[in-house]
C-alpha cells in the first residue's frame, strides 16, 4: 500500500482545508508586500525602514511564505485529478493574462511591469512541464528521457527569462512535489526544502551576479525556508477534496483581491 493510500484512509486534513489556508495566507502575504511596505517606505526612521515596524513587516512575509508551497502541492494534486489536463492548462494561461494587470497595478503601481509576473504563469508552466513529462514518460527510448530532460530546462529557463513569480524555482517546486508524490512525508519535506533553498539562492546568483555575494544571497535566500512550515499542513492531508468553494472564486479571488489591495493602497495615500 502506497503513502498516497495511507493518506486516503487515515482521516486528516482535506484539499479544501488546504487551498483556503493557501488563500489566507497569500492574502496576509499581499498586504504586507502592498501596503504595509510602501507605508515603512513613505515613513522612513533615520533614513531606513521603521526598525520597530520592520519585525511585523518580517512576520507578515513570513507567514505569507506557506502560500507557494500550499498551491504547489495543490497544484500537483489538481494535475493527477483534473477530468482534462488540456482544459486546466488553459484555464491557468487565462487566469495568468487576467491577473497581469492587477499584478502590476498591486506590487509596482503600474498596469505594466515586465520585472515581474504573476505567480498564475508560474503554475501554468509547472503544469506544462508535467505534461510533456508524462506524455514522454511513455517512451522508454534515449530521445523520450532526453527530451523530458530538455523539456526541464526550457521551461525554468522561460520561467527565469519571462521573471515569473519565484521564477525557476517555483517550476522546480512543483516538479518535486510530482516526483515525490507517492514517497512518505520525509522524503518529500527533504526533496522540498533543497529546491527551496538552493533554487531561490541559484535564482539570485544569476539575478545579482556582481552586485552581492554569494554568501549575502544565501542568508537572504533562507528567508523562504517559512514556506516549509506548509508540511504542518501536509502532513496531514488526507487525500480528499473536501467542501471546496466554487471555482471561479479560486480562481478569481488573486486578482481581485489585488485589485482590492491595489484600491486601499490608493485610498490610504501609500500609493
Amino acid at each position: 500500500m502506497t503513502e498516497r493510500q495511507n493518506r486516503e484512509k487515515a482521516d486528516g486534513l482535506s484539499g479544501a482545508v488546504l487551498k483556503n489556508t493557501a488563500y489566507v495566507s497569500m492574502f496576509i502575504d499581499h498586504f504586507f508586500a502592498v501596503i504595509f511596505l510602501n507605508y515603512m517606505n513613505l515613513h522612513p526612521v533615520n533614513g531606513g525602514w521603521d526598525p520597530t515596524l520592520l519585525p511585523i513587516y518580517r512576520a507578515g512575509r513570513a507567514i505569507g511564505r506557506i502560500a507557494f508551497i500550499l498551491f504547489a502541492f495543490l497544484i500537483v494534486e489538481g494535475f493527477f485529478c483534473t477530468k482534462n489536463r488540456a482544459r486546466f492548462l488553459l484555464r491557468l494561461f487565462l487566469f495568468a493574462l487576467l491577473s497581469e494587470i492587477p499584478f502590476d497595478l498591486a506590487l509596482s503601481g503600474t498596469p505594466v511591469a515586465w520585472k515581474s509576473q504573476n505567480v498564475y504563469w508560474t503554475l501554468f508552466l509547472g503544469v506544462l512541464l508535467l505534461a510533456v513529462w508524462e506524455y514522454l514518460s511513455h517512451y522508454g527510448s534515449v530521445l523520450a528521457k532526453t527530451g523530458q530532460a530538455l523539456a526541464v530546462t526550457a521551461i525554468c529557463a522561460a520561467a527565469f527569462v519571462g521573471a515569473t513569480d519565484y521564477r525557476f524555482m517555483g517550476i522546480l517546486l512543483i516538479f518535486a512535489f510530482y516526483l515525490t508524490r507517492d514517497r512518505d512525508g520525509g522524503a518529500q519535506f527533504m526533496a522540498v526544502g533543497l529546491v527551496m533553498l538552493f533554487g531561490t539562492w541559484g535564482s539570485n546568483l544569476i539575478r545579482y551576479a556582481g552586485q552581492y555575494t554569494a554568501d549575502y544571497l544565501f542568508r537572504t535566500s533562507l528567508r523562504e525556508m517559512y514556506g516549509l512550515f506548509a508540511f504542518l499542513l501536509i502532513f496531514f492531508y488526507n487525500g480528499r477534496r473536501g467542501r471546496q468553494l466554487p471555482k471561479p472564486f479560486y480562481y478569481g479571488f488573486y486578482p481581485l483581491h489585488l485589485l482590492f489591495l491595489y484600491g486601499i493602497a490608493q485610498v490610504v495615500g501609500v500609493m
